[in-house]
């Protein structure tokens, strides 16, 4: 598998995972009968809290194993930190929804690393 091929498979899981996360907004915010903001519904503002989280990390990553795919970066280093940062924002997803800390600060430490790994190598190549 070339490398971007690899990197295209965590992309299209990220974005599954955004759009169910999004979903996840939508039907709350249909049930809960709010449109806008969470009118103090605490499950809205958690899964509102839980989808923007995930945007935030998300398109950052992405764009860096894309980058470092075409930049030749060997398809281990893909699958190795597509699949840490896969696992981290999963893990933290669930640990934020159910609010179990060790899931959580897990996944944050998974997409930490994931990201600062590919930050580095994209410098070093990018000068190398």
């Amino acid at each position: 598998m070339p490398p971007l091929e690899a990197a295209a498979v965590y992309v299209g899981i990220n974005i599954l995972l955004l759009i169910y996360l999004a979903l996840r907004v939508v039907l709350t915010r249909r049930s809960a009968q709010i449109s806008v903001g969470h009118g103090g519904n605490a499950e809205l503002e958690l899964r509102t809290r839980v989808h923007g989280n995930a945007t935030e990390y998300i398109p950052a990553m992405m764009i860096g194993l894309v980058t470092a795919a075409y930049m030749g970066i060997p398809v281990l280093w893909i699958h190795v930190l597509g699949g840490t940062f896969t696992f981290g924002r999963i893990l933290h997803v669930i640990g934020l929804s159910r609010n179990i800390l060790p899931a959580r600060a897990s996944g944050v430490v998974l997409t930490w690393i994931a990201m600062i790994a590919i930050a580095l190598m994209l410098i070093y190549h990018g000068l190398a």
